[in-house]
């Protein structure tokens, strides 16, 4: 079905409430994040909770990178905060960002995942690159206008996915 590129490999409702340790067990090094709606409403400064997140992440032994398509302020100012390699003006869908971001973090597709808010950039970019690809649901349902029109589209991608994944559990197999 040609919606199944759009598929995750898995999705959940918080970059912060997720079992990351599973992912080590399955040989996950490298974690990918998009910014925006994921870790953090639009335009807002890491906090508290995602600066323990990245922490977090260090002490499991992961390296992580920020891949935004947003400007680099934006993006160089959050991985300061967090501790992260960063890729500002990703170009996702794309794969040129996906693989800059593991190059900076040194893992490979089988060994890295990514989380995102969006599927027709961060999933479909992270599924195009080989990479283990996790949607999180957005933050913030007040959004701008051209990221309304994007969740419109979605809309029907993610019905397909819902009828196709009943009662979706934690899996990390490849698809």
């Amino acid at each position: 079905m040609i919606l199944e590129q759009f598929y995750p490999d898995l999705w959940v409702d918080s970059a912060y409430d997720f079992p990351y340790e599973a992912l080590l067990s399955h040989g996950i090094k490298g974690l990918i994040f998009d910014v925006d709606n994921t870790l953090a409403f639009h335009d807002a400064p890491a906090d508290e909770k995602a600066v323990n997140l990245f922490r977090r992440f260090r002490e499991l032994g992961l390296k992580t990178c920020l891949l935004s398509n947003n400007k680099e302020p934006r993006v160089k100012a959050f991985a300061q905060a967090v501790g992260s390699y960063y890729v500002f003006k990703g170009g996702k869908p794309r794969t040129g960002g996906y693989r800059k971001a593991m190059s900076l973090m040194g893992t490979a597709p089988e060994s890295t995942a990514a989380m995102g808010d969006q599927l027709f950039t961060d999933i479909w970019g992270a599924r195009r690159t080989g990479i283990y690809s996790i949607l999180v649901s957005p933050m913030n349902p007040k959004e701008e206008i051209q990221i309304v029109l994007k969740r419109y589209l979605e809309r029907p991608v993610l019905r397909a996915y819902q009828r196709s994944h009943p009662g979706q559990p934690i899996s990390f197999s490849k698809k």
